[in-house]
Formats: structure tokens, sequence, C-alpha cells
């Protein structure tokens, strides 16, 4: 139990004179879903790859599931599924034989392959659109389907390289309904997503990839910490309590022309426990008011000073 699915130390590839990774260190418990945040072309696929044996490192060591990825790559294999940056089902054939070949690459028996196969179909609401051709699947189903196929084997950890990109919300939010189903059973995912809600909604941790590099890595609260801008914000009624307020908390800022004031804060019960018994105190009463914390968005772009990892899709 306490061997890590994912363990990495110093990994470093490069292609000629550009470096893709620059000394990676990973550590990921089992059953956990870990997060890998980074800009286009920081190097989250390459990870990815070399941690599933697609690729092979310059250097540094890497184990997946106990299995050196080097030294034992037929075992890191049969432990881990992979759902890539694009759907890899065969278009010619229908939904069930997809499965029925991946089963069949899989080993498993006629009868135990039929059971399995089912088990998917229904698990991934597919099973009305079984046969039918995929030239008929939306893309969420493709996805559903892709992600189905990965799962023949019953991997115990699952490596889904930007699973979400290009699907519209509803299916994005199944998906997350499928990978939080999976990690309940025990099963290890690690994401790599262009999406920074989406790591803050399934991530237990999270690492920042740029330029090669990790630069920040700790659960989505850790990171949030890492980052000013936290505040509470106090709407008041009048102009006179808004100026006393304002003379009572100094460090407050008067947010644009509303009758509001910022004051700054990383969160907690404390400070604003603080805050509103020296406003009652003075006897000032406020309106309204609530709290802003930093978003994984402001984290990314103070992390890596890019911007071009995605918000929440629309």
């Amino acid at each position: 139990m306490n061997t890590p699915a994912i363990h990495a130390t110093g990994l470093r590839k490069s292609y000629g004179e550009l470096s893709v990774l620059d000394g990676v260190d990973l550590h990921v418990p089992a059953g956990q879903v870990f997060a890998l945040l980074g800009p286009n072309g920081a190097g989250k696929t390459t990870i990815v790859h070399i941690l599933s044996t697609l690729l092979a490192a310059d250097a540094g060591q890497a184990s997946v599931a106990g299995h050196d990825v080097r030294r034992d790559a037929d075992g890191v294999r049969a432990s881990i599924g992979l759902t890539g940056q694009y759907s890899a089902v065969d278009g010619l054939l229908s939904g069930e034989e997809n499965l029925q070949l991946m089963a069949r690459l899989n080993h498993l028996g006629k009868r135990e392959a039929r059971a399995r196969v089912a088990e998917l179909l229904a698990q991934f609401d597919l099973t009305e659109a079984a046969q039918k051709p995929l030239a008929t699947y939306s893309g969420g189903m493709r996805r559903r389907l892709d992600l189905a196929m990965t799962l023949i084997g019953d991997p115990r950890i699952i490596f889904l390289d930007e699973p979400t990109t290009g699907l519209d919300p509803r299916s994005r939010h199944t998906m997350w309904q499928i990978i939080r189903d999976q990690v309940a059973t025990g099963v290890t995912v690690f994401l790599t997503t262009q999406y920074l809600d989406e790591a803050d909604e399934l991530a237990d941790r999270i690492a920042v990839l740029d330029a090669g590099r990790i630069v920040a890595e700790g659960t989505p609260a850790e990171l949030k910490s890492l980052v000013p801008g936290g505040h509470i914000r106090l709407q008041f009624g009048t102009t006179a309590t808004l100026q006393a307020a304002a003379a009572l908390l100094p460090d407050a800022i008067r947010a644009g022309d509303a009758l509001a004031l910022d004051v700054p804060s990383q969160g907690g019960l404390a400070a604003l426990r603080a805050v509103l018994e020296r406003l009652d105190a003075a006897h000032l009463d406020i309106d309204d008011l609530s709290i802003h914390t930093p978003d994984l968005d402001d984290v990314f772009f103070a992390l890596t000073g890019h911007a071009d990892t995605e918000r929440t899709a629309s």
C-alpha cells in the first residue's frame, strides 16, 4: 500500500538542442488523481509517453506500479491504461467491435471478453449504440468509448492525456464522473489537461510544468495560497458608512465606483471574524460580503507567465 503508483527522479529529454524535460521529479500516491498542468509545449505529453514506455528518457529513473520503465516495460504496460489526446478508436468498426478487439489484444478469454465488453458498454452508457458504426457517434461518445477501451484490461493506473479537449460541457462533466468513479475503486489517474477548472475539480494534487521543469506542486488549496490577491469584499449602504469603514480598515481598497471595500485576506474564518468584529465594535453595518480567493488561473499565470492554458470551457 505504501508503494507509490508513479515515482520519477531527474527525467530529462531533448531533441537536438531543444530541451523538453530538464530534471523532472514526480511522486504520485496510489488511488489519487494527479494533474499535470503546463502551457503548450511544456513537456506534459512527453512525460506521459516516458511513463507509459512509449518513449525513452535521456536520463533519470522512473517506476510505475513498482516496475522500472526501462528494465520492466512489460510489467508497466500490464499495469496501466492510456488514453491519448486523440481517440484511438477504429472508425470502421462498431463500438462493440472496438471493445472486442481490445479484449483480444489483452488476451481475455471469449467468455471473459463478452462479459467485460457488456459491462463496459453499460458503464459508459453505450449499450444502445454498441452495434452502430462510429460515424454515428458524437465526440463525447467516441471519447467514452476510447476510455472504455483503456479500461478493458482493468488497469490500476490510468494515464489520461487531455481527455476532454473539444468536448461540450455536458460531455466533460460525464467524463469527470467516470474518472471519479474509477478513483473510488482505488484506481490512480495521471491527468494532463488544458482546463484549469478540470484540475481544480478532480485533482488531489497538481504539479505545474513550465519549460521542462516542475515549478510548483501541491493540493489545489496549497497552490492557490502561493498567489497573493485574496480579499474580503464588503458592500455598504451609504458613502458615510463606507468612509468610516475605510478609516477603520487602513489596508482596505475602494472597489471601483461601488460602495464597497476590498480587505486583503488569504481567507479563513479567523480573518473574516476579525474584520467583522472591528466593524461591529464601531456599529458599522454592511449590506453584503463575499470572500474572493485566487484560483488556478491566477496560480498558473503567476508561476509560468503564460495565459494559453484554457479557462472554463464554454
